[in-house]
């Protein structure tokens, strides 16, 4: 699978759409799309990249028919691919990004390893320091985003650049209350002063703790990759339709019902 991860890195890095892996593979299946992610991530780490992170994809099961997808999908995410938004704002150039979309999300700051296995959503959010609002700037490399599930997954899980709001520190005598709050807490997603989404944290696997739990216990199934760990950063899946975006847009997540956060302004420029 090495010549398929130096092909997708290619891509990544110039922008550009490569022919369907599916029809060059008679079987290209969850497991050849993960011996390419861990291709990939030992090109990235060998030429001094480091990986800070990582995205869970296609936890808002409302856009699966869309894009034909049938599980949620991981991949780490790069010193080089993260911003942090200053003040709540950042500023981000899409040079060679490929149908690029924006996803509006939470993200998580670990504070220790993930319990395997757990579905309480206020014992996962034990592993959790700090939470805040994250934008997920997702690209494909396959035209008109038209592939397996499987090259989704093999496609960086379609990461392109993270950008994380704000931290609010989780006060661990609270988290039953904080469960239920991202659970409830209700985004709106706007550009240019206009409304275009709404969404709401069950979006995200039915809460963004069963994202995390669904990572903790992939990773656990998959002994190439590093088990999760302290200092990580986790953002959680997209809590709306995941919408094109140009150079020249500012987009706006505002977020209600989750103590502390205020959302994200993103201007978005061609260079």
């Amino acid at each position: 699978m090495k010549h398929y991860a130096i092909e997708l890195l290619d891509a990544w890095e110039h922008g550009r759409l490569i022919p369907a892996i599916a029809g060059r593979e008679q079987r290209f299946d969850w497991d050849d799309a993960y011996a390419v992610s861990a291709e990939i991530i030992r090109l990235r780490r060998a030429r001094g990249e480091k990986t800070v992170g990582r995205k869970i994809g296609f936890t808002n099961r409302n856009i699966w028919p869309q894009y034909g997808a049938t599980s949620p999908i991981w991949h780490p995410v790069y010193d080089r691919t993260l911003m942090h938004a200053a003040d709540g704002r950042a500023r981000l150039s899409l040079t060679n990004s490929s149908q690029p979309l924006i996803e509006p999300e939470i993200a998580f700051g670990l504070r220790g390893p993930v319990p395997v296995n757990c579905r309480d959503h206020a014992e996962i959010l034990k592993s959790v320091a700090w939470y805040a609002p994250s934008f997920e700037i997702v690209c494909c490399h396959f035209a008109g985003w038209k592939c397996t599930p499987a090259e989704f997954a093999a496609d960086f899980s379609l990461h392109w650049r993270l950008i994380v709001g704000t931290p609010v520190a989780v006060d661990p005598g609270k988290l039953p209350a904080l469960a239920a709050q991202l659970g409830d807490c209700a985004i709106t997603l706007s550009c240019d002063g206009t409304e275009k989404e709404r969404g709401k944290g069950s979006n995200a696997l039915d809460h963004p703790a069963l994202a995390l739990a669904f990572l903790a216990d992939s990773v656990a199934r998959q002994p190439a990759f590093d088990p999760l760990a302290a200092g990580e950063i986790i953002t959680t899946g997209t809590l709306t339709n995941a919408l094109p975006i140009r150079p020249g847009e500012t987009w706006q997540s505002r977020y209600a019902g989750l103590p502390g956060v205020q959302g994200i302004t993103l201007e978005l420029t061609a260079s």
